[in-house]
């Protein structure tokens, strides 16, 4: 019978000397990988939101966000896991399947991949002489008169504020959750380890389809973080963007728990 590691992911053949042990991988190398993995999903999801989001329009966009998840899990979830996202850290903390240790310094890396993902993203949009920071941004989370679906004049000004405070909490709790749960799903031992990637990416394309036209798409505190210096007002919300999301990564963990009848106590 197959057997699998904390993260949930299968453990290494023994019999394979080439097998990945991410339990022989040091904390340093998965923090560089975790690091790494956030800055490619922001520089290309938010990326893409920039300079390609008139084009490919709100699909094309979570198709990015989506796509790059998928690739990054089946090239970096040997060494660290790959969870690229707060939330879903904190998901895993809470199960007790990293110490509090690995958690900080896990956080720390998003953190830090994402605001230079986010610096490299600015760089090249203000090489654009039309670009203006204040009023393009970097498809900065937001509500209100920052939402995605306010409707702006053709002097720049905010003619009617679009989905608010209210919506952008919902959404950013659901849909956190929703992919949390679902990510320690997919990783669990009794998944299908091949498909996990599949199972994860889509998630989270769907989650940021849904929610783009609302608030930006977010579900990952270090995606909000990377971006929020580079538009006028957006660094005002951050906290809800950090706070619900996190609020969600709690509530999956809890019903993953539940639903697959794990015995690990949650960490609270």
């Amino acid at each position: 019978m197959s057997q699998s590691l904390p993260d949930g992911s299968p453990a290494p053949d023994s019999n394979n000397p080439d097998s990945n042990n991410p339990e022989s991988v040091s904390d340093i190398r998965k923090y560089a990988v975790e690091a790494f993995g956030t800055f490619v999903l922001v520089f290309v999801g938010v990326g893409v939101a920039v300079f390609a989001g008139n084009s490919v329009g709100n699909f094309g966009v979570a198709f990015a966000f989506g796509t790059t998840l998928l690739v990054l899990i089946y090239t970096l979830r040997p060494i660290s896991g790959c969870h690229v996202n707060p939330a879903v850290t904190l998901g895993h903390y809470l199960l007790g399947r990293i110490p509090t240790i690995t958690a900080v310094g896990y956080w720390i890396a998003q953190v830090v991949g994402g605001l230079v993902a986010g610096l490299v993203i600015f760089a090249i949009a203000n090489s654009l002489p039309s670009y203006n920071r204040g009023t393009n941004g970097l498809a900065a989370n937001g509500w209100g008169e920052h939402s995605p679906s306010a409707v702006i004049g053709p002097l720049g000004d905010v003619l009617q504020g679009g989905y608010g405070i209210g919506a952008a909490m919902v959404v950013e709790i659901v849909l956190t959750a929703l992919f949390v749960f679902i990510f320690l799903a997919a990783m669990d031992r009794i998944a299908i380890p091949a498909l996990s990637g599949v199972v994860v990416g889509a998630t989270f394309a769907l989650v940021y389809l849904f929610s783009i036209p609302i608030d930006y798409g977010a579900a990952n505190p270090a995606r909000s973080i990377a971006v929020a210096f580079y538009q006028d007002g957006a660094f005002l919300q951050l906290w809800l963007f950090i706070l619900f999301p996190l609020i969600g990564g709690v509530i999956g963990a809890f019903v993953y728990r539940a639903v697959f009848q794990r015995t690990e106590l949650i960490a609270l």
